[in-house]
């Protein structure tokens, strides 16, 4: 079996997912930009082949680099990136060599516009919150008005993670906004009080699930657009709305042999005409794994692999990695630099170190998000999370992320 590989370089961890797909005997061949002698040994012993590119942009240098790989080593059964930022060079690569394995550019619209995949949510009976897609001015205060007034909750109508979103609190904040955002595509949508859960998976090539699990994303836009620090969990379960909920979306969104990462609300309000406190509404969709450290979090907490159950289904079409172990909270503290903190370091580590599954500093380009150094541990009870997170953010954790305190 071929497989391409779009730029396994980056993020760090994705040269795990060659690493499996490489122990499969699966012919792993890499395109990226980045100069052979700067991989990862591990990357670079995963890996058949290499193709240097210029410019990853550049669709014609891919385009050639691929076509060598087919004359090098015959017919590229798949092509894969695993990265939101590729989807459409996936694609448009796999039409253009014939590849069946994954969709195709004409595929892609639902998958990546917050406007379409509305009517998607809407068939599958999973409620979502009420959208507008941003014209002008006038538009937007019927809208407003429709649905009971502000807050609204602005974002790219095609976007990723929580940069360039608007929260909307009264008619100041959306003149600023239309002036920020002139000649972009948005959507508005009503604001939604409540926490943000994801439902992940590993599904086959019928869209049914390998591998499920979920995470509470406590603060991520506020640590992006207010600076605020980051706490994210992985959760030993998921509760069974969330579970169903995923699990249609899976089929609404004809999702086929992917790693997914699926958004919903948890509301802390009832919502007239949405859900009530405690019920689930859908998010986004988001056709590739969870960012960051999320996929070794999901290790930790489910005892497994991750990247081995989908370099399995790749290979196999089947799940063949078991758990190893109990399931447990496996929770992160991203601290960033520009705060000031009642533990050091030492002192954090003195206390739990013998809990801590990663320590480091993290890569610049996810700070924004996600801090300047993790702190990522393993925890048996949710009160324990919470009094992991009190010690390292002390003072400022329950005004900075009360969601996790509710």
């Amino acid at each position: 079996m071929n497989l391409v590989f779009i730029s396994p370089n980056f993020p760090d961890n994705f040269r795990n997912f060659c690493d499996r797909l490489h122990r499969n005997g699966v012919n792993v061949l890499g395109i990226g930009d980045a100069p052979y002698d700067s991989l990862h040994d591990d990357l670079k012993n995963s890996l058949t082949e290499y193709y240097k590119v210029d410019n990853m942009e550049d669709y014609g240098q891919v385009y050639r680099a691929v076509a060598y790989f087919a004359f090098r080593h015959g017919r590229i059964d798949w092509i894969e990136s695993n990265n939101e930022h590729w989807l459409e060079l996936d694609a448009e690569l796999r039409r253009d060599f014939n590849v069946g394995t994954g969709v195709h550019p004409d595929e892609l619209a639902l998958w990546k516009s917050k406007a379409a995949m509305k009517p998607v949510y809407k068939a599958a009976g999973i409620p979502s919150a009420r959208q507008h897609r941003v014209s002008d001015v006038e538009a937007a205060k019927a809208f407003i008005e429709e649905i009971g007034g502000y807050p609204v909750f602005a974002k790219p109508t095609v976007g990723v993670g929580a940069s360039e979103t608007f929260k909307i609190d009264n008619e100041d904040d959306l003149l600023a906004f239309f002036e920020a955002v002139q000649g972009m595509d948005y959507v508005m949508e009503e604001f939604i009080v409540g926490d943000i859960y994801t439902y992940d998976a590993i599904c086959d090539k019928n869209g049914d699930p390998l591998f499920e699990s979920s995470l509470r994303c406590v603060n991520i836009a506020d640590s992006v657009n207010n600076g605020t620090e980051c706490v994210i969990f992985v959760m030993p379960d998921m509760p069974a709305q969330l579970r169903d909920y995923g699990r249609r979306a899976l089929k609404a969104f004809n999702v086929k042999s992917r790693f997914v990462h699926f958004e919903f609300f948890r509301l802390t309000e009832a919502r007239k005409g949405l859900a009530e406190a405690g019920e689930f509404a859908g998010l986004e969709v988001n056709m590739r794994p969870a960012g960051g450290f999320i996929p070794d979090m999901m290790n930790f907490s489910h005892s497994t692999d991750v990247y081995q159950i989908w370099a399995d289904m790749i290979s196999f079409g089947q799940k063949r990695k078991a758990q190893d172990g109990a399931d447990r909270w496996c929770t992160y503290v991203g601290t960033k630099d520009t705060f000031s903190h009642v533990h050091s370091h030492e002192e954090i580590m003195e206390r739990y170190g013998d809990r801590m599954t990663m320590c480091r500093r993290v890569p610049d380009v996810f700070s924004e998000a996600m801090g300047n150094q993790l702190y990522m541990a393993l925890l048996d009870t949710e009160d324990e999370v919470r009094e992991y997170v009190r010690f390292i953010l002390d003072e400022q954790a329950e005004s900075v992320i009360p969601g996790l305190y509710r």
